[in-house]
Protein backbone atom coordinates (compact mmCIF):
# COMPACT_ATOMS: atom_id res chain seq x y z
CA UNK A 1 0.00 0.00 0.00
CA UNK A 2 1.33 3.34 -1.01
CA UNK A 3 1.97 5.50 2.03
CA UNK A 4 2.44 9.85 2.18
CA UNK A 5 6.31 10.51 3.27
CA UNK A 6 5.06 12.43 6.70
CA UNK A 7 6.76 14.66 8.88
CA UNK A 8 5.74 15.82 11.78
CA UNK A 9 6.27 19.20 13.46
CA UNK A 10 7.14 18.08 16.83
CA UNK A 11 7.22 20.40 19.87
CA UNK A 12 7.75 17.55 22.36
CA UNK A 13 5.01 17.89 24.38
CA UNK A 14 1.43 16.04 24.61
CA UNK A 15 -0.28 16.97 21.64
CA UNK A 16 2.47 16.49 19.15
CA UNK A 17 2.57 13.32 20.53
CA UNK A 18 -0.58 11.99 20.72
CA UNK A 19 -1.39 13.29 16.96
CA UNK A 20 1.68 11.38 15.98
CA UNK A 21 0.02 8.56 17.82
CA UNK A 22 -2.84 8.35 15.67
CA UNK A 23 -1.02 9.11 12.63
CA UNK A 24 1.51 6.02 13.23
CA UNK A 25 -1.83 4.35 13.01
CA UNK A 26 -2.84 5.53 10.47
CA UNK A 27 -1.73 3.57 7.03
CA UNK A 28 -2.13 5.84 4.53
CA UNK A 29 0.93 7.62 5.75
CA UNK A 30 4.55 7.20 6.85
CA UNK A 31 6.33 9.52 9.69
CA UNK A 32 9.75 9.48 8.93
CA UNK A 33 10.83 12.81 10.39
CA UNK A 34 10.46 14.91 13.55
CA UNK A 35 10.85 18.41 12.75
CA UNK A 36 11.46 20.41 15.82
CA UNK A 37 11.88 24.65 16.52
CA UNK A 38 14.74 26.01 18.57
CA UNK A 39 15.37 29.03 19.79
CA UNK A 40 19.13 29.70 18.53
CA UNK A 41 19.85 31.67 21.40
CA UNK A 42 19.35 29.29 24.04
CA UNK A 43 19.42 26.11 22.11
CA UNK A 44 16.57 25.27 23.77
CA UNK A 45 12.80 23.94 22.13
CA UNK A 46 10.76 27.68 21.49
CA UNK A 47 8.53 28.19 24.13
CA UNK A 48 8.98 24.92 25.60
CA UNK A 49 12.59 25.87 26.70
CA UNK A 50 13.73 22.04 26.86
CA UNK A 51 17.54 21.90 25.98
CA UNK A 52 18.29 19.85 22.81
CA UNK A 53 20.19 16.79 24.66
CA UNK A 54 16.54 15.91 25.65
CA UNK A 55 15.11 16.73 23.02
CA UNK A 56 17.56 14.29 21.00
CA UNK A 57 16.75 11.95 23.48
CA UNK A 58 13.29 12.19 23.12
CA UNK A 59 13.29 11.76 19.17
CA UNK A 60 15.80 8.55 19.80
CA UNK A 61 13.51 6.81 22.81
CA UNK A 62 10.60 6.97 19.71
CA UNK A 63 12.71 5.97 17.23
CA UNK A 64 12.25 8.69 14.63
CA UNK A 65 15.07 10.61 13.21
CA UNK A 66 14.39 14.45 14.39
CA UNK A 67 15.85 17.55 12.78
CA UNK A 68 16.02 21.05 14.02
CA UNK A 69 14.64 24.61 12.64
CA UNK A 70 17.19 27.48 14.57
CA UNK A 71 15.23 30.81 15.15
CA UNK A 72 16.38 33.74 16.26
CA UNK A 73 15.40 34.77 19.76
CA UNK A 74 12.92 37.18 18.78
CA UNK A 75 12.29 37.04 14.91
CA UNK A 76 10.23 39.20 12.82
CA UNK A 77 7.41 37.49 10.85
CA UNK A 78 9.28 38.22 7.64
CA UNK A 79 12.53 36.70 8.73
CA UNK A 80 10.21 33.58 10.77
CA UNK A 81 8.50 32.83 6.99
CA UNK A 82 11.58 33.05 5.50
CA UNK A 83 13.28 30.55 7.72
CA UNK A 84 10.24 28.09 7.56
CA UNK A 85 9.64 28.28 4.11
CA UNK A 86 13.27 27.22 3.49
CA UNK A 87 13.06 24.28 6.07
CA UNK A 88 9.69 23.16 4.10
CA UNK A 89 11.31 23.50 0.30
CA UNK A 90 13.97 21.13 2.02
CA UNK A 91 11.26 18.56 2.58
CA UNK A 92 9.43 18.78 -0.31
CA UNK A 93 12.76 18.39 -2.07
CA UNK A 94 12.98 15.63 -0.23
CA UNK A 95 9.54 13.59 -1.49
CA UNK A 96 7.53 14.88 1.65
CA UNK A 97 3.94 15.35 0.62
CA UNK A 98 2.54 16.01 3.76
CA UNK A 99 3.13 17.77 7.24
CA UNK A 100 1.71 16.94 10.71
CA UNK A 101 0.19 18.68 13.32
CA UNK A 102 -1.26 18.65 16.94
CA UNK A 103 -3.34 21.63 16.28
CA UNK A 104 -7.10 21.41 18.21
CA UNK A 105 -8.98 24.40 17.42
CA UNK A 106 -7.20 28.06 16.90
CA UNK A 107 -8.71 28.57 13.42
CA UNK A 108 -5.88 31.16 12.54
CA UNK A 109 -3.41 29.65 13.11
CA UNK A 110 -4.16 26.39 11.10
CA UNK A 111 -4.89 29.07 8.09
CA UNK A 112 -2.16 30.04 8.12
CA UNK A 113 0.04 27.17 8.57
CA UNK A 114 -2.28 25.57 5.33
CA UNK A 115 -1.32 28.60 3.45
CA UNK A 116 2.36 28.50 4.14
CA UNK A 117 2.54 24.66 3.24
CA UNK A 118 0.36 25.65 -0.09
CA UNK A 119 3.83 27.59 -1.26
CA UNK A 120 5.55 24.49 -1.11
CA UNK A 121 2.31 22.07 -2.55
CA UNK A 122 2.51 20.46 1.04
CA UNK A 123 -0.13 19.05 2.42
CA UNK A 124 -1.04 19.47 6.65
CA UNK A 125 -2.92 16.86 8.38
CA UNK A 126 -4.30 17.48 11.80
CA UNK A 127 -5.79 14.34 13.33
CA UNK A 128 -6.89 16.21 16.74
CA UNK A 129 -8.14 18.82 15.16
CA UNK A 130 -11.96 20.35 16.78
CA UNK A 131 -12.19 17.54 18.92
CA UNK A 132 -13.21 17.99 22.83
CA UNK A 133 -9.70 19.06 24.87
CA UNK A 134 -11.06 17.19 27.79
CA UNK A 135 -11.36 14.05 26.01
CA UNK A 136 -8.34 14.57 24.25
CA UNK A 137 -6.12 14.78 28.12
CA UNK A 138 -8.16 11.88 29.08
CA UNK A 139 -7.30 9.83 26.07
CA UNK A 140 -3.63 10.87 26.49
CA UNK A 141 -3.62 9.53 30.03
CA UNK A 142 -5.72 6.76 29.46
CA UNK A 143 -2.94 5.64 26.85
CA UNK A 144 -0.26 5.63 29.05
CA UNK A 145 1.49 8.74 27.66
CA UNK A 146 3.45 10.71 30.45
CA UNK A 147 4.13 14.27 30.56
CA UNK A 148 5.64 16.89 32.81
CA UNK A 149 4.92 20.80 33.02
CA UNK A 150 7.57 22.31 31.29
CA UNK A 151 6.12 26.44 30.87
CA UNK A 152 3.02 28.44 32.67
CA UNK A 153 1.44 31.41 31.80
CA UNK A 154 1.96 33.60 34.62
CA UNK A 155 -1.42 34.86 34.42
CA UNK A 156 -2.80 31.31 35.66
CA UNK A 157 -0.08 29.72 37.47
CA UNK A 158 2.85 29.80 39.97
CA UNK A 159 5.95 28.73 39.96
CA UNK A 160 4.64 25.49 41.99
CA UNK A 161 2.47 24.30 38.57
CA UNK A 162 5.78 23.87 36.51
CA UNK A 163 7.84 20.44 37.07
CA UNK A 164 4.53 18.57 37.86
CA UNK A 165 3.42 15.57 36.38
CA UNK A 166 0.45 15.63 34.21
CA UNK A 167 -2.56 13.96 35.63
CA UNK A 168 -6.45 13.80 35.77
CA UNK A 169 -6.23 15.19 39.12
CA UNK A 170 -3.69 18.21 38.24
CA UNK A 171 -6.54 18.41 34.94
CA UNK A 172 -9.15 18.73 37.02
CA UNK A 173 -7.81 21.75 39.13
CA UNK A 174 -6.76 24.23 36.78
CA UNK A 175 -8.22 27.82 37.20
CA UNK A 176 -11.18 28.66 35.52
CA UNK A 177 -10.64 29.65 31.67
CA UNK A 178 -7.64 27.23 31.00
CA UNK A 179 -8.26 24.80 28.82
CA UNK A 180 -7.25 21.41 29.45
CA UNK A 181 -5.02 20.93 26.73
CA UNK A 182 -3.28 24.18 27.42
CA UNK A 183 -4.06 24.99 23.84
CA UNK A 184 -4.25 28.84 24.32
CA UNK A 185 -0.66 28.78 25.30
CA UNK A 186 -1.47 28.22 29.33
CA UNK A 187 1.16 25.42 29.53
CA UNK A 188 3.31 23.15 27.97
CA UNK A 189 4.82 20.14 28.30
CA UNK A 190 7.48 17.68 27.57
CA UNK A 191 6.26 14.17 27.06
CA UNK A 192 8.42 11.40 28.18
CA UNK A 193 6.90 7.81 28.08
CA UNK A 194 3.89 6.36 25.96
CA UNK A 195 3.44 4.16 23.60
CA UNK A 196 5.13 6.03 20.88
CA UNK A 197 8.02 5.46 22.96
CA UNK A 198 10.67 2.49 22.96
CA UNK A 199 11.89 3.44 26.30
CA UNK A 200 11.19 6.35 29.02
CA UNK A 201 13.25 9.42 28.58
CA UNK A 202 15.00 10.10 32.02
CA UNK A 203 15.12 13.25 33.22
CA UNK A 204 15.60 15.49 36.48
CA UNK A 205 13.69 18.82 37.51
CA UNK A 206 16.31 21.63 37.61
CA UNK A 207 15.69 25.21 38.29
CA UNK A 208 12.58 27.24 37.98
CA UNK A 209 12.91 30.33 36.78
CA UNK A 210 10.42 33.58 35.53
CA UNK A 211 10.50 35.33 32.32
CA UNK A 212 8.68 38.12 31.01
CA UNK A 213 8.43 38.45 26.65
CA UNK A 214 6.81 41.48 24.63
CA UNK A 215 2.78 40.14 24.25
CA UNK A 216 1.47 40.42 20.74
CA UNK A 217 -2.00 41.30 21.92
CA UNK A 218 -1.19 44.80 24.74
CA UNK A 219 0.83 47.41 22.93
CA UNK A 220 4.18 48.22 24.71
CA UNK A 221 2.74 45.19 27.55
CA UNK A 222 4.32 42.09 28.83
CA UNK A 223 3.43 38.75 29.30
CA UNK A 224 5.27 36.45 31.97
CA UNK A 225 5.93 32.73 32.25
CA UNK A 226 7.16 30.33 34.64
CA UNK A 227 10.11 27.96 33.01
CA UNK A 228 11.18 24.82 34.98
CA UNK A 229 14.56 23.34 33.63
CA UNK A 230 14.53 19.85 32.57
CA UNK A 231 18.19 18.13 33.22
CA UNK A 232 19.11 14.65 31.53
Amino acid sequence: MFKHKTYCNWSSGKDAALALYYTLKDERFDVSELVTSVNSHYQRVTMHGLPLNLLHAQTEAIGIKGTTIELPENPSMEAYNQIMKRTTTRLKNEGYTHSLFGDIFLEDLKQYRENELEKVELTGIFPLWKKDTKTLINTFLDLGFKAVIVCADAKYFNDDFVGQTLSKDLIKKLPEGVDPCGENGEFHTFCYDGPIFKTPVAYSIGEKTYREYDSPNVKGGKSGFWFCDLQS
